[in-house]
């Protein structure tokens, strides 16, 4: 147990993550008082122009430091608090902070922030290093992403379009890791004519809701979309085709997901309605781990499917992999890198197996006990080094915290991509520079006021009975909020 002590409540959200990373495995109290007992502990004291850090074990002084900070800068004096934590950590306990003191989800929008201020790389490196501590390997990957970034997001004058995000809540069953909204489809079939039913409302909304703005990206996500039979996945894409402008749209995605949900004809239809991107996610490509993680298809059926989308005409497929699964070894991971590369996918995601709440292998731990987790640094350093050899250069990126298998703080899930293959939807939810209006069980959309940096939620019940019942209230939460707070003329 690590206990943080604090004489006031600065930052408190930020120095917690910061320990944490540091102390991944403990348990971690705060509270608001000096030290109490000879427990292990971490103190903060402030006054108006300094912080004092004290790292104590068994009661007994490890390390103290005093740095100055500048309350009249928020920002400023956050970081200061942060560097002072981790440097008094880092001097009692060895661990590389390969991000150094950022530990949120979205690091490259410091990155992206120096950038658009004008800020040469040589800059960037400096404020990124000295500020935020983060090493020089990281500070190249980040910069290397941003760049990507802001050469295609200025295609599409982001600052005055929008995207939209449609959720297709059923799978064909519930993956042992997976936390999204989601019902597997045996269980739920006879709920998916009411679901499109009030989906359809909600996209009848959304298409003239924000009539001066241009339409730049639509995203069908879920769950798994391709669950439905091919009678639904047509009406779905024919009441797409048919609501929204298409002048603007750079890109057009449908996460096919699952093979064992994808057929010739469905494959033929995402080509006919206009789909320019398809995700076919594997995961692993072994056997053993995908019995284990609950997903009915086997490798073959992943090569199988694949080839067969190239066939339809498909020419922009991403295939998403999951490092850190249960028992799987760094050489697992690298025979499942060599034989997608060898199919010839134009991105890959390489994403860190996280144990998020509602996960079923986190909600029945107990009965998983017996399952081991491998070195998932090596892992991902695995999949740059793959995609790297493929010609494919990291785009996007965001961190995860709860990462299986990690010793510190480098659990990013980072997408590659060929030249003019890039996600353009992953960037701009993670960069979070215009508004993503989201559709569907479960489905939170994000306004973005781009010359203040202000973003609002508007989410929706998660639950597909209630979705349905509710369907007016979902709407009229955005509407109230566009027609009130919202200036679509930014």
């Amino acid at each position: 147990m690590m206990y943080i002590y604090m004489t006031e409540d600065m930052f408190s959200y930020e120095i917690l993550a910061l320990v944490k990373a540091f102390y991944p495995v403990e348990s971690h109290v705060l509270k608001m008082t000096e030290p109490e007992g000879e427990e292990d502990s971490i103190f903060l004291s402030f006054s108006e122009e300094e912080i004092g850090v004290t790292v104590r074990r068994d009661g007994i002084c490890q390390e103290e430091i005093r740095e100055q900070i500048t309350r009249s800068d928020r920002r400023l004096c956050k970081d200061a608090v942060k560097q002072a934590v981790y440097h008094a950590l880092s001097k009692i306990n060895p661990v590389i902070l390969p991000w150094g003191t950022l530990t949120g989800v979205r690091p490259t929008k410091l990155f992206m922030e120096l950038m658009e201020q004008g800020h040469t790389k040589e800059e960037i490196f400096e404020v990124m290093q000295k500020r935020y501590l983060v090493s020089d390997k990281k500070a190249e990957l980040g910069y290397e992403i941003v760049k990507k970034e802001y050469e295609l997001l200025h295609k599409i004058d982001y600052k005055h379009s929008y995207s939209v995000y449609i959720g297709i809540p059923f799978c064909p069953t519930t993956c042992l890791y997976c936390s999204f909204t989601s019902y597997a489809l045996k269980e739920y079939s006879a709920y998916v004519e009411h679901y499109l039913e009030a989906l359809f409302k909600e996209i009848d909304y959304v298409s003239t809701c924000l009539p001066d703005k241009k339409l730049a990206t639509i995203y069908i996500g879920g769950g798994t979309p391709t669950t439905l039979n091919a009678r639904q996945l047509e009406a779905l894409l024919k009441k797409v085709k048919e609501s929204f402008d298409f002048t603007y749209v750079a890109e057009y995605t449908v996460e096919a997901g699952r093979p064992d949900s994808i057929t010739k004809e469905k494959l033929a239809l995402l080509k006919e309605y206009g789909v320019t991107r398809i995700s076919i996610n594997p995961q692993t490509m072994k056997d053993e781990t995908l019995k284990v993680i609950g997903r009915n298809h086997t490798v073959e059926d992943v090569r199988r499917v694949f080839l067969q989308a190239r066939e339809a005409g498909h020419n922009n497929i991403n295939m998403d992999l999951i490092v850190g699964l249960p028992n799987e070894t760094d050489e697992d991971v690298r025979r499942t890198l060599e034989e997608v590369m060898e199919l010839g996918p134009d991105s890959i995601t390489v994403h860190s197996l996280v144990l998020k709440r509602a996960a079923i292998l986190n909600m029945q731990r107990e009965h998983y006990g017996e399952f081991t987790f491998g070195d998932v640094d090596k892992m991902i350093e695995l999949g740059y080094e793959f995609a790297e050899h493929a010609g494919m250069k990291p785009y996007y990126m965001y961190r995860q915290k709860n990462a299986t298998g990690s010793k510190n703080s480098s659990r990013e899930n980072v997408g590659y991509a060929l030249e003019g293959k890039e996600g353009i939807y992953n960037i701009l939810i993670m960069e979070e520079k215009h508004s993503i209006l989201a559709l569907g069980a479960g489905a939170s959309s994000k306004f973005v006021f781009p010359d203040t940096g202000r973003i609002q939620r508007i989410e929706n019940v998660k639950n597909v009975n209630e979705y349905v019942e509710r369907i007016e209230e979902m709407i009229m939460r955005k509407k109230t909020f566009i027609e009130g707070d919202y200036n679509v003329s930014d």
